[in-house]
């Protein structure tokens, strides 16, 4: 089960304007907003879970770093 992530309307809305704004730079093409947030789910669903499992793997290592550190102490 992929993890479900919420975001707030104001979010949504700055990540839309967002990828509005990536679309016109890059691109030189214009998408509405209804094109920009279904963009925005497909990443949501997608590709957030892939980066959020990234983050929680180098979270993980670096707790076990600093588990390893603190043995170092030990008298």
């Amino acid at each position: 089960m992929k993890p479900k992530f919420e975001l707030t309307k104001q979010q949504k809305d700055e990540l839309t304007g967002l990828i509005q704004d990536y679309f016109a730079k890059e691109r030189e093409e214009d998408i509405g907003n209804l094109a920009a947030m279904l963009i925005l789910d497909f990443f949501v669903e997608e590709l957030a879970p892939v980066f959020y499992n990234k983050g929680v793997e180098d979270s993980h290592v670096f707790m076990i770093e600093k588990i390893d550190d603190l043995y170092g102490i030990q008298k």
